[in-house]
């Protein structure tokens, strides 16, 4: 049964830190599902954003669930750190862990939810071996590093093999897609196979979160309608 149950993930990366508790309550009044929390370290990738202290004051301003996206080198060294601040997920990058499968127990051992994630550039193959044991899978609609960036259009062909992969070996993980994504591409989105949307400055940058987000939510909800008038194998959740 296709499900219609689309989330969104507002990415605090283009909020107003120095409002941040502020821009929190107002998403989470406008109806997000989590909030997408953007761990990068100047590294991995070009950009220097926040840490676990910054995880734990948003723990104590809102009970959505801390969606954490270490874009870290050496995320192993820090997954103790984040879980204890309170994420609900924490999500590493297949490029940055040689050990992608200890680096996944080691999330859940926590009491964690773990994620993988993929660049634009890298394979679906990567995960194969890992996809039973994710709780989510992130693939990465532009190059990570920077926020207001425009959507990979030939990542949407990698989104529908991603969500034909979790449906084919049975795995739980939910599929979410970061990147680029607005209103006007939440639908195709969604209609090649995405449970959940991370968006950043479509958000914070409009002048009403709750219509923006209800709008991304209309339209994926139609992208959903779409998917759902032209079935096709391997499509069910």
């Amino acid at each position: 049964m296709i499900r219609a149950d689309v989330r969104i993930a507002p990415s605090i990366l283009s909020s107003d830190f120095a409002r941040l508790a502020e821009e929190v309550a107002r998403v989470e009044a406008a109806g997000a599902d989590l909030l997408h929390v953007d761990v990068m370290d100047g590294h991995f990738v070009p950009n220097l954003t926040i840490g676990p202290p910054i995880v734990e004051a948003l723990r104590k301003v809102t009970r959505l669930p801390l969606d954490v996206h270490l874009m870290i080198t050496n995320p192993d060294c820090f997954i103790q750190e984040f879980a204890e601040a309170g994420a609900n997920y924490l999500t590493v990058h297949v490029e940055a862990c040689p050990h992608l499968h200890r680096t996944v127990q080691s999330i859940k051992e926590r009491g964690v939810k773990a994620g993988v994630t993929l660049n634009p550039a890298t394979s679906l193959s990567t995960i194969e071996e890992i996809i039973a044991d994710a709780d989510l899978l992130l693939i990465m609609s532009v190059n990570p590093g920077f926020g207001g960036q425009h959507f990979i259009p030939s990542v949407l062909s990698k989104i529908e093999r991603a969500r034909q992969l979790i449906d084919r070996t049975g795995s739980h993980a939910v599929l979410e897609v970061d990147g680029g994504v607005k209103v006007d591409n939440a639908g195709q989105i969604i209609h090649a196979g995405a449970d959940i949307l991370v968006a950043g400055s479509a958000i914070f940058c409009s002048d009403d979160y709750k219509a923006t987000i209800t709008a991304m939510r209309d339209a994926a909800h139609s992208g959903a309608a779409d998917q759902s008038s032209l079935p096709r194998a391997g499509r069910q959740r």
